[in-house]
């Protein structure tokens, strides 16, 4: 298994580009299989989930080609509308098959999802979503089957904000028989992105950006080119990470309008930012100010950076406050950064840091995608060396991660399991 080594103390600097968004391309992946035509999809990341997501696709029947960041799909054929456990069991967002299957043929059996483990996500309100669009829902053995001859529109409430039932459901009723409203819609820059890429392949949807979205049921869709949006949850995690340091950085290609919430915490924090159409520069100050964090659904503060920010916290000067919203099981890194020397206390949901003059490498343990880059984030300005175990996590979500942090001047290779620098 392989680990990340970071010596740290490295002030970043330079300028970057970044990829595109993993949140929003697998959606759209998924969304191939509404048609028979070929989907391409420009910008897609070199990551684990996707390759992943990939495999289960052309298992269901789907042709893949690749050539460099395009993908280009064709679900001409639908040859076994199942997802599989083994393909579904590392990755949650393979329920998004579900949605498409069973609009555009009828019926599917999708193994309950897995991904990582950072608090319960039930997909019943997927389920009930469709179930009120008039599909045949069981759950059996782990397995969710479902069927319906033809989905119709439906007025749908989900109980909470679901990003991946918002799209399960929007993917389902693009092809039903009459209008669908869903509303307390999440509202993440994603959701919209793949509303976009739906809308270009011949859907009727009004409302995209909006806690509400309305869907005028289509035939059939056609065939599109689309190009997916850069990753805000990668571009924030390298702001961090230059000003965790000290430094200076200008990402290009950068999610700009999507980033407000994580920009205005680092402003908070002393970093001065400028931003263009697409590029952020970021100048960090010596030594940041503790800032207090409450995730919740976009636009507020996001959950995927929560891990990020308590980094910052533990050498910021004054003390923080996190509460996490979202998930119950979302703190597992505030123990491996303690081993770095950070002063984390944790009560319920809410964690309170206290900055320390510094922190010291030591070996740490990523437990899941996001915790893994707060203990980069953090491994970049703890003295001495730093080694991650589990770096598998990162790479579900960060493209190129240690090539991108080179270049900003950062010292971090990738190991194998007994030491060894690989590349």
């Amino acid at each position: 298994m392989a680990k990340l080594r970071i010596v740290g103390g490295k002030r970043l600097q330079g300028e970057i580009a970044c990829s595109g968004a993993k949140n929003a391309v697998l959606p759209m992946l998924c969304a191939a299989l509404l048609t028979a035509e070929p989907v391409t999809i420009t910008g897609v990341p070199a990551l684990n989930d996707v390759e992943t997501l990939l495999k289960l696709l052309a298992r269901i029947g789907v042709v893949v080609s690749r050539d460099g960041d395009t993908v280009t799909l064709c679900a001409a054929t639908i040859a076994a509308p199942v997802a599989p456990y083994e393909l579904v069991k590392t990755m949650r967002a393979s329920i998004l098959v579900l949605g498409p299957l069973l609009a555009r043929v009828g019926e599917a059996e999708v193994s309950l999802p897995g991904g990582c483990a950072i608090g319960a996500r039930p997909v019943d309100q997927h389920l009930k979503g469709l179930a009120a669009m008039g599909a045949k829902v069981h759950v059996v053995h782990g397995n969710i089957h479902a069927r319906a001859a033809r989905l119709t529109g439906a007025r749908i409430v989900p109980d909470v904000v679901t990003v991946t039932g918002t799209e399960n459901l929007l993917m389902a009723a693009v092809l039903a028989d009459g209008v669908t409203v869903i509303e307390n819609a999440a509202r993440e820059p994603e959701v919209a992105d793949l509303a976009n890429l739906l809308v270009a392949m011949g859907a009727r949807i009004s409302g995209i950006g909006s806690d509400t979205l309305v869907v005028e049921g289509v035939e059939r869709l056609h065939g599109a080119t689309y190009r997916v949006m850069s990753d805000r949850i990668e571009a924030g995690t390298y702001l961090c990470a230059a000003a965790i340091t000290g430094g200076e950085i200008v990402l290009r290609d950068a999610p700009v309008a999507a980033l407000d919430a994580v920009v205005a915490k680092l402003r908070e924090a002393g970093c001065a930012i400028r931003c263009g159409e697409n590029w952020i520069a970021l100048t960090a100050p010596a030594r940041l100010k503790a800032v207090d964090i409450r995730t919740a659904p976009y636009p507020g503060f996001p959950t995927d950076m929560q891990a990020q920010f308590m980094a910052l916290d533990t050498v910021a000067q004054g003390s923080g406050v996190i509460r996490e919203t979202i998930f119950e099981n979302r703190f597992m890194h505030a123990v491996e950064l303690q081993r770095l020397g950070a002063n984390i206390h944790i009560d319920g949901a809410t964690a309170v840091v206290t900055g320390v003059d510094r922190l010291e490498g030591a070996e740490v343990m990523a437990t899941d995608l996001r915790a893994s880059a707060g203990l980069v984030v953090a491994g970049l300005v703890a003295e001495g060396e730093t080694v991650i175990d589990r770096i598998y996590h990162l790479d579900r979500g960060y493209e190129r991660l240690e090539t991108k942090l080179r270049a900003l001047g950062a010292k971090v290779a990738r190991l194998t399991e007994d030491g060894r620098e690989i590349g």
